[in-house]
């Protein structure tokens, strides 16, 4: 990474803001490699992932990969107080517990649950994250309530409303974005505009 930074004209012209759509390519085809079960593919595609983490570490001028490996090992050693620290941790909720916990004495300016969470998340993945978040301060619930009426429809007979499996969500999905685009809408920002609703409603509630 040094050599290349040193003597490729293009590399040297990169800064933090210019790599990130190269950043999140690569995060995606190491997704894709996962799912596709190529212990090949996904080799290389976490070395790609790696060089955008060298890549950065060398455009700073505030930090090196030393630094980076540094506060990561020093990270895990904090948030696995089990391992390293004379905790004892024999189910994976107590890992949790355990991990959350120093999480939170690390991050103490925080004030909501959804702090860090990641506003350039795709809708979805953020839509879930939110309502999981939610969970925890007892916000959101309305549409687990919904969930558990619409199964209660179910098992008293009447017609499948909900996926049965993730294949079926997955279409159901599918299915309504087709809709989306059917009728002009745009799914992603219809989505991410109601997860905002969502947050304020787990930021009033907190």
């Amino acid at each position: 990474m040094d050599r290349v930074r040193a003597d490729c004209v293009w590399s040297q012209q990169m800064t933090h803001e210019k790599l990130v759509p190269y950043l999140t390519e690569e995060a995606a085809e190491v997704i894709e490699a996962v799912e596709s079960g190529s212990a090949a593919e996904l080799r290389e595609e976490l070395g790609d992932l790696l060089w955008q983490v060298l890549f950065h570490s060398a455009v700073s001028d505030e930090f090196t990969i030393d630094d980076v490996a540094g506060d990561l090992a020093d990270k895990m050693t904090r948030r696995h107080p089990h391992v390293f620290a004379g905790e004892t941790a024999e189910t994976s909720d107590r890992v949790l517990e355990l991990w959350n916990a120093a999480k939170a004495d690390e991050k103490r300016e925080r004030t909501s649950v959804l702090d860090g969470i990641p506003a350039g998340m795709p809708a979805l993945a953020r839509a879930q994250k939110v309502l999981g978040k939610g969970e925890k301060v007892g916000a959101g619930l309305e549409f687990a309530e919904e969930i558990l009426a619409a199964e209660a429809l179910e098992a008293a007979g009447e017609e499948e409303l909900l996926p049965a499996s993730e294949e079926e969500l997955g279409e159901a999905l599918l299915a309504l974005v087709a809709l989306a685009r059917v009728r002009g809408w745009d799914a992603e920002r219809a989505l991410r505009g109601r997860t905002r609703d969502v947050a304020e409603e787990i930021r009033a509630a907190e």
